[in-house]
């Protein structure tokens, strides 16, 4: 299918390996630029497809990628040779950036497409939260929608995201032509037309009762996603007291979040997971370890300290209930409840 901000979506059965296999036929043995905080499928596809994956470190306030960070990456531990941005750290040529629209919230984009314009790099959106979350860009003039400002984006629709099938299965969207005719082959066993295989590809298409369950809830996301909108409003009114101890997300002005996850910070998390356990109102810890400390990626040698502002925000981030049929009064409750556990923990500081 078509429309003004995707000039082409093709729905997958894995929109991440789909695309990063077709990424990378075109860019090789090369590198991908990630933040360090967020769930390790997009990474584990780049590996899987060639590429190696390099993190930059994450905003304080948004968790996704700082284009600080990236710029100190680019223009500190990289080098061009032979006419092409090389990381100094692998040696190998670095070709993408893969900003995550983390919690459902999009990175600055601007300063990220400036940057990868700068050194020639494609921007891959990873924007498997954020279904209809929106960017003001100021380069534009223009609100964006995420998945439309990157050569290509990925999309899931796992059963929790704000538009989830029953099962597995995803989308991805792009501008570019070549893209878009290689993933549609990739995900029929590589055929042109039926049985005319113009390169090897896999059984990836999307089966049918996915694709009338999401065609069925695609319908309502807008007012799904604008009432997590309208919760966040509630929860940030309620949880922004002079003396709470409670962090809710932060969002700029030039974003429109659609809130998959609601996440706040909190000094003892464990405590806090287990004031509101007993209560009856479950949590989330998205995501617990950052991908440099995890085992898979210990090959990369990454140490910790390298990430000082990832490695802060980790043990302190929980995702509180969020869900479009929540209740004020539920959502009233949690926060109540949630309140008490930072107050008795205060109050027994003081007496300590």
């Amino acid at each position: 299918p078509e429309s003004r901000d995707f000039p082409a979506a093709m729905v997958k059965g894995d929109a991440n390996a789909a695309l990063e296999k077709a990424l990378g036929r075109r860019i090789g043995a090369s590198l991908d630029l990630f933040s360090t905080y967020a769930l390790l499928a997009a990474h584990e596809a780049i590996s899987q497809a060639g590429a190696l994956p390099e993190f930059v470190d994450i905003d304080e306030r948004t968790y996704n990628m700082n284009p600080e960070s990236l710029r100190r990456y680019l223009t500190e531990r990289c080098e061009f040779a032979d006419g092409k941005l090389v990381s100094m750290r692998s040696g190998r040529p670095v070709t993408a950036i893969v900003p995550g629209h983390l919690y459902g919230q999009m990175a600055d984009m601007d300063a990220i497409v400036e940057l990868a314009q700068q050194f020639n790099l494609l921007v891959v959106e990873d924007a498997c939260q954020a279904h209809g979350a929106k960017y003001f860009s100021r380069r534009e003039n223009t609100w964006k929608t995420a998945g439309s400002i990157g050569r290509a984006a990925a999309f899931s629709f796992y059963p929790g995201k704000n538009l989830g099938a029953c099962g597995e299965a995803g989308a991805v969207t792009t501008s570019d032509p070549e893209i878009a005719r290689t993933i549609r082959m990739l995900r029929d066993h590589g055929q042109a037309k039926k049985y005319y295989h113009d390169i090897e590809g896999y059984n990836g298409r999307l089966d049918a009762l996915q694709a009338g369950l999401l065609g069925v809830k695609l319908k309502h996301l807008p007012d799904w996603n604008a009432r997590r909108q309208a919760l966040a409003s509630e929860y940030r009114d309620l949880l922004s007291m002079p003396d709470s101890s409670i962090a809710p997300p932060f969002e700029p002005g030039w974003s429109k979040a659609v809130y998959h996850l609601f996440v706040v910070r909190v000094e003892n998390r464990d405590q806090f997971q287990r004031d509101l356990a007993e209560a009856g109102i479950g949590t989330g810890i998205h995501y617990p370890v950052p991908l440099h400390q995890q085992k898979a990626y210990t090959h990369l040698g990454y140490q910790t300290g390298d990430f000082p502002i990832t490695e802060l925000a980790a043990p302190q981030i929980v995702s509180l209930p969020m869900f479009p049929q929540m209740t004020s009064e539920q959502l009233e409750r949690v926060v109540a409840v949630a309140q008490q556990s930072v107050t008795v923990k205060a109050a027994a500081a003081v007496a300590r």
